[in-house]
């Protein structure tokens, strides 16, 4: 059995969020390190080329939400009533091998494992993807993402850069999905009526899925490590469950020079 690191992080900002990912990343720990996050306060998210033209920024504030720009590609999520997971490995890792799409699969294959667990059977993985011209990222299930009953359950997106791969991405817990549209730019109120309702179609969160109110965070993030434990026959431990200094000094950097500025917010 190999080891990883595990990381179960107290909620935080956008910023914040990204640039820790980022950082491990960036400092190249020798042990792959799956963790698992919250976002306070909630966040609208874009991907690393999506337009900042398609983010409503006064409705965005007046809803005491926050936004950032991803380093993975993509399209906006409102990160709120959710898991966020993330999974940093060395390029020459196995899971890594092949590029993308293989890499997607397997990591596809223990989602799907530590959603067995809590109850859940995702639909059949497909090399094909919806097509969508929209800019929210749950309205269209890419390669190898999970769904269950044809609606978007998780959606992932993955960097490849500094000799390593960095792939995030959001289960939602409960809540209506919708919200999202209050923060994005439409043409008008029918438009954005029009949003709301595509979201619903092609999107659901865990609590409907398992036809509850509530599902517990934590809960969750043991279920998705147990299940990355059984495929991919690691182990957790030895006391591997923070951030080195070297991380933390650089995920602060990352949020004062890029993640926490409007130029890289706005960059497109």
């Amino acid at each position: 059995m190999r080891q990883w690191r595990l990381i179960y992080d107290s909620p935080t900002g956008g910023a914040h969020n990204m640039a820790i990912d980022d950082a491990i990343l960036t400092v190249g720990q020798q042990l792959p390190t799956l963790r698992f996050y919250a976002w306070q306060p909630p966040c609208l998210s874009l991907g690393y080329g999506q337009r900042a033209a398609d983010v409503d920024f006064v409705r965005l504030a007046a809803a005491g939400w926050d936004v950032v720009r991803r380093p993975t590609g993509g399209r906006a999520i409102l990160h709120t009533d959710e898991l966020t997971y993330s999974l940093i490995l060395p390029a020459d890792d196995p899971i890594s091998e092949g590029g993308i799409l293989p890499s997607y699969r397997r990591i596809r294959c223990a989602l799907t494992a530590g959603l067995k667990r809590l109850g859940v059977t995702p639909d059949p993985d497909t090399d094909s993807a919806a097509v969508s011209a929209g800019p929210v990222c749950f309205n269209s299930p890419g390669r190898y993402e999970i769904t269950v009953n044809g609606r978007k359950l998780i959606g992932s997106a993955q960097a490849r850069r500094r000799g390593g791969v960095l792939q995030h991405g959001s289960l939602p817990l409960f809540g209506d999905l919708a919200r999202i549209c209050d923060a994005l730019t439409y043409p008008d109120e029918a438009a954005r009526e029009l949003g709301r309702a595509q979201v619903r179609a092609h999107a659901t969160t865990l609590a409907a899925v398992l036809r509850v109110t509530h599902v517990d965070w934590t809960a969750a993030a043991d279920a998705l490590a147990s299940g990355f434990a059984e495929v991919f026959d690691v182990t957790f431990g030895g006391g591997l469950s923070q951030l080195s200094p070297a991380e933390r000094d650089t995920a602060d950097r990352l949020v004062a020079d890029v993640y926490g500025t409007l130029a890289w917010t706005c960059r497109r």
